[in-house]
């Protein structure tokens, strides 16, 4: 356990919202103008993340702060000593949220156990809108860079091997058939690879989804990583986003299959670090949960022989 005085957290939790909102003022400007930006608004519309929360700091599970009780007195996850120093509620965390803490230490692991898989090229997105009629599409703003008759030729001419399910389950009802996999939510665990850029997007989901158990410093170098992997997603998609001030990754071409190939290389070595780093969160719930199993046996086992 690592204490912080007063000056070190404050000073820590201070630069964690300062980067945030630096991050997150365009976001905040268009939300106030009631505008919307198909590629950077994505990761709050989709994964319904406010700012606000990301810009709330949580030391993680190893940390005692002193002289925090003025902050962290009735906020959800935390326990005040009588001495006004602050930590996280690990009995009660696991307690609550066991169960998404197993799932994702199971699908990390699993997704670090596997090689990457590197001829997706992105055509998850262009199945998300083959054969569809005008009007149809998710990103109605955006046109098709090829039009609908050249897109629907890229996908007849490739083969589509989707294994992430979120991004499957948004497939038209022509282009599921011609996926080479059938992932599930039931199966998860079992599909997805390290190179997938949605499983990459991914990381900081489990990020959020773990808090208050994960440390700031690490959800916010999720959200960053997320952001690029979003901006390769668009690049590479159907749609046209020259207007966004992006170039497409023109993956239908020889060049654009190697360029995209390329940076989803670089990706996956990120992604692959955050998921490290978040298995050591959970790595370190899961032995807490192990150990408090182990007691509550032996307590009842002990009340038995009474």
């Amino acid at each position: 356990m690592t204490t912080l005085t007063r000056d070190e957290w404050r000073a820590r939790a201070r630069a964690h919202e300062a980067a945030v909102d630096e991050l997150t003022a365009a976001h905040r400007e268009r939300r106030a103008r009631g505008e919307r930006h198909a590629v950077e608004d994505f990761l709050f519309e989709y994964y319904a993340h406010r700012p606000s929360h990301l810009r709330r700091w949580h030391p993680g599970p190893d940390m005692t702060l002193l002289d925090a009780a003025d902050v962290y007195t009735g906020r959800s996850g935390y326990t005040v000593d009588s001495d006004g120093s602050v930590r996280l509620d690990v009995d009660d965390f696991v307690g609550r949220r066991g169960r998404t803490v197993t799932f994702v230490r199971d699908l990390l692991t699993a997704t670090l156990s596997r090689p990457g898989t590197h001829d997706c090229f992105g055509l998850h997105e262009w199945a998300m809108v083959y054969r569809l009629q005008p009007g149809g599409q998710r990103h109605e703003q955006l046109p098709l860079r090829l039009g609908q008759e050249a897109t629907d030729a890229v996908v007849d001419g490739h083969r589509i091997r989707c294994s992430h399910f979120d991004a499957y389950r948004f497939f038209t009802p022509e282009a599921v058939g011609r996926n080479t996999l059938r992932p599930t939510r039931d199966d998860q665990v079992d599909h997805e690879q390290p190179a997938c850029l949605h499983a990459g997007m991914d990381t900081y989901k489990w990020a959020f989804k773990l808090a208050p158990a994960v440390p700031s410093e690490v959800t916010l170098d999720a959200f960053r990583h997320a952001l690029r992997v979003r901006r390769l997603d668009m690049q590479a998609s159907p749609y046209d986003v020259s207007g966004l001030g992006l170039d497409p990754v023109a993956i239908e071409t020889a060049e654009g299959k190697a360029e995209y190939v390329a940076r989803q290389r670089e990706l996956m070595v990120t992604s692959n670090s955050l998921r490290r780093r978040l298995l050591e969160v959970c790595d370190d719930l899961h032995s807490y949960m192990t150990v408090a199993k182990t007691r509550h046996t032996q307590s009842n086992a002990e009340f038995g022989q009474g």
